[in-house]
């Protein structure tokens, strides 16, 4: 069974209404005036990395190929529009059969991004490429923030694992996109069924502290557990006192225990005293399991620590601290007529406070040094280099309206930890700095 087939309570039956207000007056606008046929380039990018990263993540691709399918206007909908006379009723008739029929270029999922990296690129006319804005930024910006933030833990983490666990500190539905990037950005489980259901990502959980409350003692609330869910199970050892919680979760399930969980204190020192603990009681394969407000910073002040695996929630789900990537969707060419074979011509915002863009359609590549190791970022407009040839980024995801690059969540993980790996060192550093790569135009 393939549940992406069955669809969800958290799936929309239609995308077209995530969008602005003002995007189906433009359309109403260039409808009327002839400009709508016109053959336009959108590009989505950012113009610069959230502070202190030195790289982004395209994350929430294959959701943005979702949503450009699913984005159709049905009867209740238009009924909406015409109701609330929000465009007129030609523009009503035209949106009544609109399916988008254009190509769409991007980073593949997982992939690293920089400055200015044309990350998303969707050609067609005008009034198809403009409808779909916000809802390709509002997926790639949530998406990739998170995405990003996943990563960073991951580094800091290494070989330990990490478990998402976020889905109560934000919406429902973004905490299952959320379990989605993250598992892109290298979190190997999530506590969301709802995701682990979506997209097949492994679900873990035992117990909270609720369930030790409920019991007369924290000894009958660890056989109740372990009666139910085997020796292997992860008791949950910061209810009360720590010390006897383990030496109690020792003599319950013996020293084959499967992992102790501490959600609270100084988890460097607890750790220690724990795993001095539970070595001393004879229980050498318990492994440790802290949660307790982590981001990145918190796991790598804690990698000398006896500690097993990692339980992120609020941090990882707001993006730690960066909960928009800034990306923007503009046009960056057009045609002068409406004629197909009308020539593109580049077109970019001017303006003060560091809003330009630049104009035409591009293409993206990446130099590697004479060890393989990535060094620039370079954009150009015109012909690729011989050179850069066999290194560009852009891949098709849609042609003339037909997803042609759908993939396994796991493609896209796999992808990323590449990409990381071929960035330079310092890429990993948490401390303040630039993107780790250039961004060069050709």
């Amino acid at each position: 069974m393939n549940p992406a087939d069955l669809g969800l309570p958290v799936d929309v039956p239609s995308t077209a209404l995530f969008t602005d207000h003002y995007e189906l007056t433009m359309l109403q606008a260039a409808l009327a005036n002839g400009t709508a046929d016109r053959r336009s380039v959108f590009e989505v990018f950012t113009r610069r990395l959230p502070e202190g990263r030195r790289y982004g993540v395209v994350g929430g691709t294959g959701r943005v190929l979702d949503a450009v399918e699913n984005f159709r206007f049905d009867g209740a909908v238009l009924e909406f529009l015409r109701e609330r006379a929000v465009v007129d009723m030609r523009t009503l008739d035209w949106l009544a059969s609109y399916r988008f029929s254009g190509d769409i270029w991007g980073y593949p999922e997982g992939e690293v991004y920089f400055p200015g990296s044309p990350v998303l690129r969707v050609e067609g006319s005008f009034a198809e490429c403009v409808l779909l804005e916000t809802v390709v930024l509002s997926i790639l910006n949530h998406d990739s923030a998170i995405a990003a933030a996943a990563s960073r833990m991951a580094s800091a983490a290494g070989d330990r694992p990490l478990i998402e666990m976020g889905a109560r500190r934000t919406h429902e539905l973004a905490a299952v996109a959320a379990s989605r990037a993250a598992y892109v950005g290298g979190f190997t489980s999530t506590s969301d069924l709802a995701a682990g259901f979506r997209y097949g990502i492994p679900t873990v959980g035992t117990s909270a502290h609720a369930f030790t409350l409920l019991h007369d003692t924290e000894r009958d609330a660890f056989r109740a557990q372990v009666a139910s869910l085997g020796g292997g199970t992860t008791l949950l050892v910061d209810t009360y006192d720590v010390a006897e919680a383990v030496r109690t979760a020792v003599e319950v399930a013996g020293t084959e225990l499967g992992a102790v969980r501490i959600d609270s204190g100084d988890l460097l020192l607890v750790a220690h005293r724990v795993r001095a603990q539970l070595d001393d009681l004879g229980a050498t394969a318990t492994k440790i399991v802290v949660t307790s407000d982590l981001d990145e910073y918190a796991i790598a002040s804690l990698a000398a620590a006896p500690v097993d695996a990692y339980g992120v929630g609020t941090q990882l789900v707001t993006g730690s601290g960066h909960p928009t990537c800034s990306m923007v969707y503009k046009l960056v060419a057009r045609a002068a007529s409406a004629d197909p074979k009308a020539a593109l011509v580049p077109v970019a915002k001017k303006s003060t406070g560091g809003k330009t863009s630049v104009g035409g359609r591009k293409w993206a590549a990446r130099r590697v040094d004479a060890e393989g190791v990535a060094e620039a970022e370079v954009i150009g407009t015109g012909p690729v280099p011989a050179a850069l040839a066999d290194r560009q980024l852009l891949v098709q995801l849609v042609k003339a309206g037909e997803v042609v690059a759908r993939e396994p969540l796991e493609a896209a993980r796999d992808r990323h930890r590449e990409a990381r790996a071929a960035l330079p060192l310092s890429a990993t550093q948490l401390s303040r700095g630039e993107a780790v790569l250039p961004t060069e135009y050709a």
